[in-house]
């Protein structure tokens, strides 16, 4: 996967392409022909490949198909190699980091979308989503609490004690879809944005047995702009750790 990932981020016009997501997410094939000098089949070929690679994703609104920067695999990448190479090396990856995570523009960007695959059943990562004792391992040893009904309220809880987000079930159908209301409690300038929206999608993946495609869709944050960049940068975090947990049963902490 590494291999394909780096292929694609090889070619200019498609680094482009990343460049005007990363500017402005959620746009259409339209929108990314007109900056290129390119016919809309070479544009189409290069976004095909952005997506195989995972450094996009796709999601149909109305009749239009858009196009969202998926910062999940260059922070896989970055975990994995960054120790491995030179001074100059790393460098280059953590400046690419830092530009696919930089402060959020909230006026561009209607929703980030992150997904992953996981070598796992849709019903071990629902599990491993709502039981408290698993989601300590991966969502930076925070506890989320909930009685997993529609309305009931939910919770994050850090393991000193301390309540760092809440919010409200907005949808659940286990063990594929759920969709909560968030705003954190204690985060500097983020704890009085208003309530944004996260939702879960958790799909076997149409040609991998075994293997279950988890997407995390973050929105209705146009009044929480802090919110909204805290988790532009955590959720892949998040993601990976998950990963890693269900496929090794360790941390990406090693602890």
């Amino acid at each position: 996967m590494d291999n394909d990932i780096f292929k694609a981020l090889a070619d200019p016009s498609r680094r482009t392409l990343l460049d005007l997501l990363h500017a402005s997410d959620g746009r259409s094939l339209n929108e990314l022909c007109a900056p290129l000098e390119m016919s809309r089949f070479g544009v189409m070929k290069h976004l095909n490949i952005l997506e195989e690679a995972g450094l996009i994703t796709t999601r149909k609104v109305g009749r239009e198909k858009l196009h969202y920067l998926n910062t999940v695999p260059i922070r896989q990448i970055y975990e994995r190699w960054v120790s491995k190479f030179s001074e100059h090396w790393a460098m280059a990856l953590t400046s690419l980091q830092d530009e696919l995570e930089s402060e959020t523009n909230v006026a561009n960007h209607t929703r980030h979308v992150n997904r992953i695959a996981i070598k796992a059943t849709p019903e071990q990562v629902w599990q491993a989503l709502t039981d408290p004792d698993k989601t300590s391992k991966f969502w930076f040893h925070c506890s989320v609490r909930s009685t997993w009904e529609v309305g009931a309220p939910f919770e994050l809880w850090c393991v000193d004690g301390e309540k760092k987000a809440e919010g409200k079930i907005l949808a659940l159908t286990a063990p594929n879809r759920l969709a909560m209301s968030w705003r954190f409690l204690v985060i500097p300038d983020a704890a009085g944005d208003a309530p944004s929206r996260i939702t879960w999608e958790i799909d076997p993946h149409a040609e991998l047995p075994g293997v279950t495609l988890v997407t995390v869709v973050h929105d209705e944050f146009e009044n929480a702009a802090r919110t909204a960049g805290i988790l532009e940068n955590g959720l892949p975090i998040v993601l990976s750790g998950m990963k890693t947990f269900l496929e090794t049963g360790s941390t990406l902490t090693g602890e």
